[in-house]
């Protein structure tokens, strides 16, 4: 017999008022209640970017690092589009109940992130405890490998025609030698994305759990879906790893293993949702 949500609801809230160690795990899904566009299927997809409908070209066809060698300013379209968005987007207030929560927390909290947006980071979020999987928007790196490694996209403004999603020169340029940049983002197929940004975040990650010891850790998962289930997967190998509990927030896809916590409602209503319990004091 399946859970009432209720039941849920007061296990999640009881979970994380007692948790010492707070693991956050987002998605795609996160960004979807600050207005940021909802890619789910080729459809969610050309409903945001209605050019490529015209096309036939889906997101993996576009997040595909062959454009920047055949046509940048066709990849820079794209890309400076989203760059564009999300400077101008403000995170939702769920970013600042996560933090109020990180900060509550003995053993203190870690992101971990497959969006790109940097948005997590704009909201408050120490650098040093956010691991961002797939790189980040926010930094570029050069396409022809001269050695100046990963550069700030902080000086770079991309202009884009919204009829034709087409970036207009001057188009992001290497700091170093000159040559076209791209943003340092994993990309579908991707064998020039230089990750070692990442790969350090992912050394602070490993040793803040390392640090935990037998600290009760609880992991709030918001937006994971399946279609790129590496933020899924990464939480339940830690719960299980750790004996952290689980709470997966998805309105779709809140699947959980067992014993774990599945809630199946948008970030923002579920995160008001539980801070409420907790500052009420009453789980």
């Amino acid at each position: 017999m399946h859970e009432p949500g209720e039941e849920r609801m007061v296990r999640a809230a009881e979970a994380i008022a007692s948790a010492e160690a707070l693991l956050i795990g987002a998605g795609a899904g996160m960004g979807v209640d600050s207005g940021l566009p909802d890619f789910r299927g080729k459809h969610g997809f050309w409903n945001a970017y209605p050019p490529y409908a015209k096309l036939g070209l889906d997101f993996a066809a576009m997040a595909n690092p062959e454009w920047f060698a055949t046509d940048p300013a066709f990849a820079w379209g794209f890309y400076g589009h989203r760059l564009n968005l999300y400077r101008r987007t403000e995170p939702h207030p769920g970013f600042a109940i996560l933090r109020r929560w990180a900060d509550r927390m003995p053993r203190r909290a870690f992101v971990v992130t497959s969006n790109v947006d940097g948005h997590f980071q704009r909201a408050g979020f120490a650098p040093e405890r956010v691991m961002e999987v797939h790189g980040a928007i926010d930094w570029m790196q050069c396409t022809r490998h001269c050695g100046v490694g990963i550069f700030p996209s902080g000086p770079f403004e991309v202009h884009v025609d919204e009829t034709t999603f087409r970036a207009s020169e001057p188009l992001p340029a290497c700091p170093g030698c000159g040559s076209l940049a791209r943003p340092n983002i994993l990309m579908f197929g991707d064998l020039d994305w230089d990750g070692s940004r990442s790969a350090a975040q992912g050394d602070h990650l490993e040793a803040w759990l390392r640090s935990l010891g037998g600290a009760r850790l609880v992991l709030v998962e918001c937006g994971a879906g399946l279609a790129v289930p590496t933020i899924r997967r990464f939480s339940e190998q830690t719960a299980r790893q750790l004996g952290g509990t689980l709470i997966r927030i998805n309105p779709r896809e809140p699947d959980v293993p067992p014993r774990q916590i599945g809630l199946a409602m948008g970030a923002l209503d579920a995160l008001r949702a539980l801070d409420a319990r907790w500052s009420a004091g009453a789980p």
